[in-house]
């Protein structure tokens, strides 16, 4: 017999199926509340809202568990690289060396952008935000391929935008970062591979040959694949309710873009370098911080501490650990925030009253400092988590599009004025 839940309104019962995923998740269905009794259920910000099934992340913020297609974030970090993690996630099962093989030589084959998107760059502001240039020119792409525009066209040219996608989003990022510091853009090469030809593109000039790091490159692709999905967060599913409305795969991305630029959602880690920086500016001094971290009626706070889904670690932060650290003695950099860094990382990993209330380290504080370490502008930092985020956002659409989900209609509950008659100004 199927599991049931009851609600009650007035004299009148409700008997409500309940729905149960695969790890067990319980939800209530409420499908057919309205219809039955006039009401919504209110829920602001959709904190206990499932507005959609998934097969792509499983996440349990009480133990520390985030699983891509059923694979621990941990095994992924370790043995994949960023592209197969994308293909994983899109495609729902690890590629074969053959089918890696053609997913990556495409997605090379791809990451070149059309010239004509080269006046793009050059018409904003020298100072316009990165974000801004990435939604941007995302959305454009929909205008040099207009066969994009109809998500129900046939897999192969659906398969065609996931990896033109995929591939440009890298140009696009490297070069509004080359804008903004005035220098000529980088062409990519099909010599490097996915991460590498990013950094190419980045540090380089068209005139030199540019050597990646391999230490730079191994903790950048990790931090991509931690960044890739995280189940229905602010901008994911703001990809998804764009999609719904059967709006197109690069139109919905750059609304992704969008809703990841507030600093609420992507901007966390820059957010960590402006803390650092603003404490070095003061004097260095850490204990002063600490201090009015520890006080209740201090509005400030350390930024790039505990979880609001992970209660206890964010598995994503034990895995970068050791790759900032990697960066850190590779690179030998001497840079004051960076010291500050590691003084805040030890006092919190040693002070009970952060170990008491589980304000550990998260990603967002390492990637901070690996992205400051390797010469990645701040105001770059979530354009970074744009990337990571891409094929996630790619195989919610993907999925979303595949279940034929309805157009998204959140309900409210109106609390503005009753009906009043309209008067004419004058007796206004």
């Amino acid at each position: 017999m199927s599991e049931t839940a009851e609600i009650r309104v007035g004299d009148q019962v409700i008997e409500l199926p309940v729905v149960t995923g695969t790890e067990n998740e319980k939800g209530i269905d409420i499908r057919k509340l309205r219809d039955q009794t006039g009401y919504i259920t209110f829920d602001s910000g959709y904190k206990n809202t499932g507005a959609t099934s998934s097969a792509i992340t499983f996440l349990d913020g009480e133990k520390g568990i985030l699983r891509y297609r059923g694979y621990p974030i941990e095994q992924l970090a370790e043995k994949s690289t960023f592209l197969e993690v994308a293909y994983l996630l899109i495609y729902g099962e690890l590629p074969t060396q053959a089918e890696f093989a053609d997913w990556s030589e495409k997605i090379t084959r791809h990451t070149l952008i059309h010239e004509d998107m080269k006046e793009f760059f050059e018409a904003f502001p020298r100072k316009a935000h990165p974000m801004g240039v990435l939604a941007s020119n995302l959305i454009s792409l929909s205008t040099f391929y207009p066969e994009s525009l109809d998500p129900d066209r046939e897999e192969e040219k659906v398969d065609l935008t996931i990896k033109r996608l995929i591939a440009k989003i890298s140009t696009i990022a490297a070069w509004s970062h080359k804008n903004s510091v005035g220098h000529p853009v980088v062409y990519p090469k099909n010599k490097y591979n996915y991460t590498e030809n990013f950094l190419n593109m980045m540090f380089s000039v068209p005139t030199e040959d540019y050597e990646p790091d391999p230490v730079v490159v191994k903790a950048l692709d990790q931090l991509l694949i931690l960044h890739a999905d995280h189940e229905q967060n602010c901008s994911t599913s703001t990809v998804r309710i764009v999609g719904s409305s059967r709006a197109n795969l690069y139109a919905s991305i750059a609304a992704g873009v969008s809703a990841l630029w507030g600093p609420l959602h992507g901007g966390a880690n820059q957010a960590v370098i402006e803390m650092l920086e603003n404490i070095q500016a003061d004097g260095g001094g850490m204990q002063k911080w600490i201090d009015k971290a520890k006080d209740k009626n201090d509005p400030f706070r350390i930024m790039g501490f505990g979880h609001r889904v992970y209660k206890n670690f964010d598995p994503r932060a034990t895995i970068i650990k050791k790759s900032c650290d990697d960066v850190l003695q590779k690179l030998g950099v001497q840079d004051p925030i960076l010291d500050l860094a590691k003084q805040l990382e030890h006092v919190a990993l040693n002070d009970d009253y952060f170990k008491e209330r589980n304000l550990y380290p998260n990603v967002d504080f390492y990637s901070g400092i690996i992205y400051k370490a390797i010469g990645i502008p701040t105001e770059m930092f979530t354009v970074m988590f744009a990337m990571g985020r891409l094929p996630g956002w790619i195989a919610q659409w993907k999925e979303m599009i595949a279940d034929k989900e309805p157009i998204g209609r959140p309900r409210q509950i109106y609390t503005g004025p009753t009906e009043r008659a309209y008067k004419p100004m004058s007796g206004r």
